[in-house]
């Protein structure tokens, strides 16, 4: 199978408020009230989250087609925590991002208990979003500067 190659891009609405799009959909990411947003989308780190319960929603289903496991239903909760002192400036050891991700996962099946190991097992190896959450992945941050063009009217 070839190379996926995926994007996003978006400008500032505001400090906290950012507008993007990947693909043909419009995303809004904002931030809750005492971090300076105005609470009315998800803000970066809860994108997080969705986006590996969405990908774990995948491949489990995926998963589950070839190891013939009848998954009727499948409830996802992720849960995250993290100290929000290094994003503000403050003298810490502790990472910016999430400490610890929790995840369950709750089928609806009649898998037994031996299947369904594997198949978590096999959903942890495969999922793409829970391999960037465990593994580092090389970034590339760059500035491309823009020039100010002042209007005279």
């Amino acid at each position: 199978m070839s190379i996926l190659s995926f994007s996003f891009q978006g400008i500032n609405q505001s400090a906290a408020k950012f507008k993007g799009k990947s693909r043909q959909f419009d995303l809004t990411i904002d931030e809750p009230i005492e971090l300076g947003g105005t609470n009315q989308y998800p803000n970066p780190v809860e994108y997080i989250l969705a986006g590996y319960a969405g990908c774990l929603n995948v491949v489990a289903h995926i998963v589950a087609k070839e190891l013939n496991i009848d998954l009727q239903k499948l409830e996802i909760n992720v849960s995250g925590h993290l100290n929000p002192a290094k994003l503000f400036g403050e003298d810490t050891e502790e990472r910016a991002g999430y400490q610890r991700i929790q995840v369950s996962l709750k089928p609806q099946t009649n898998a037994s208990d031996v299947e369904l190991l594997g198949w978590l097992q096999e959903i942890e190896r495969r999922c793409p979003v829970g391999d960037n959450l465990q593994n580092e992945t090389p970034i590339s941050l760059q500035i491309e500067k823009q020039t100010f063009v002042a209007s005279l009217n």
